[in-house]
């Protein structure tokens, strides 16, 4: 399918899915969430919306799609920056452009869209934020649909992964004031993704220990990561066995939560979603480990004697 800056005057919400695909990955995004339901701005539905898709290589995705554009892998941050200046008519090299394989005419065609829309949503996935670029990446789509707001009313989401990955930022942001990459080695948070991310302290080697909780980085970092991992103390609470907690050097085998174990999801639009467990469990739940261990620690006298008998602090 294709679609034109004349076809899309007339509608109301415009749709970028960048770096990942949904039809796959979140079949019921499209039919529950963003491109089919109706509402009362969009009361026909599908019909009053226009879908990009912007990906390395064709997906099921894109059948779902009016506008395809391939963009060559590695280079969604020259795409997303010659965007940026194109919404604000500023010059372009055109030559510049053919290294992301995309041509001027294009961008210049899908920045037109982008200011058009009445409305707009980037949902943008791992297909993004995971390859060459990675923060810089999202920095720059974040730094788009900002200056589209310039002209339009627009917002930008990360497609999730896991489950409840946005729980964790929820809660990180309600108590540091930053959804990741916090250090809270000197009592205060401090921000900076790229180098306080956990896989970046993994790759450098900069932790001696590890507290994994519902998670299975072992199946998902990069291969130095992972044997950093399995040369450090590395802790799992985990309901089952995963790549990591095997070669951890303590599992502990927990409640699954919205199974056995009570809690708060939350959807990746941040809605939270209270669980209630149907099933009991004779796991702990990772509530109750956390805190026994919290416990522990601050029953830990604050020194230890060293071989020859004097103090040290701990």
């Amino acid at each position: 399918m294709s679609c034109t800056l004349g076809e899309v005057k007339n509608r109301a919400d415009l749709i970028i899915y960048w770096g990942g695909n949904p039809a796959e990955c979140h079949p019921r995004h499209f039919t529950k969430y963003s491109l089919m339901p109706k509402g009362k701005f969009v009361p026909n539905g599908r019909k009053d919306r226009t879908m990009v898709l912007v990906d390395i290589r064709e997906t099921p995705s894109v059948k779902a799609a009016d506008l395809f554009l391939q963009v060559r892998p590695g280079k969604d941050f020259e795409v997303v920056t010659a965007l940026r200046a194109l919404i604000k008519n500023q010059r372009v090299d055109k030559d510049r452009l053919v290294e992301t394989g995309l041509t001027f005419e294009q961008l210049q065609d899908f920045a037109g869209i982008l200011k058009k829309a009445r409305f707009g949503v980037l949902f943008f996935g791992m297909g993004l934020s995971m390859t060459r670029g990675k923060h810089m990446n999202s920095a720059s789509v974040l730094t788009l649909v900002a200056e589209l707001n310039a002209f339009t009313k627009f917002v930008a989401m990360p497609m999730r992964g896991h489950g409840n990955v946005t729980g964790s930022d929820m809660v990180i942001r309600w108590t540091t004031g930053y959804p990741f990459g916090v250090n809270l080695c000197r009592g205060y948070p401090r921000f900076n993704p790229g180098e306080f991310s956990t896989v970046d302290l993994l790759l450098r080697g900069d932790n001696d220990a590890a507290l994994i909780l519902g998670a299975d980085p072992g199946a998902t970092m990069p291969q130095p990561a992972i044997d950093h991992l399995a040369r450090i103390p590395t802790i799992v609470l985990d309901p089952k066995v995963t790549h990591t907690s095997q070669l951890a050097r303590v599992h502990i085998t927990t409640a699954a939560t919205g199974i056995s174990a009570p809690g708060t999801a939350y959807r990746m639009d941040e809605v939270p979603l209270p669980l209630r467990p149907p099933l009991k469990s004779p796991y702990p739940t990772d509530e109750e480990i956390v805190r026994r261990i919290r416990q522990a620690v601050q029953g830990k006298p604050p020194w230890l004697p060293n071989s020859n008998g004097k103090r040290r602090l701990v």
